[in-house]
């Protein structure tokens, strides 16, 4: 699974992550889902960080938990 830097402008900002592309494709399928564009998404997920916790670890926790979650409402 190739890595893959992405750059995104997040409250007037520009910042970069790196994610594998698989993470990255479900991370915009998500946004899709809740009708919200992927940097408003995003800018969400990096004010509810940790600060301990860098931006691109954040993202693949928040994808992680939302297909968790998915799993466990499916049975």
């Amino acid at each position: 699974m190739a890595m893959r830097k992405h750059s995104v402008s997040i409250r007037g900002h520009r910042t970069s992550f790196s994610l594998e592309e698989d993470f990255h494709a479900e991370l915009v399928a998500i946004a899709q889902a809740r009708d919200v564009p992927l940097a408003r998404l995003i800018a969400r997920i990096d004010a509810d960080r940790p600060p301990d916790i860098n931006l691109s670890s954040a993202l693949r926790l928040f994808v992680l938990r939302t297909v968790r979650q998915a799993a466990e409402r499916k049975g």
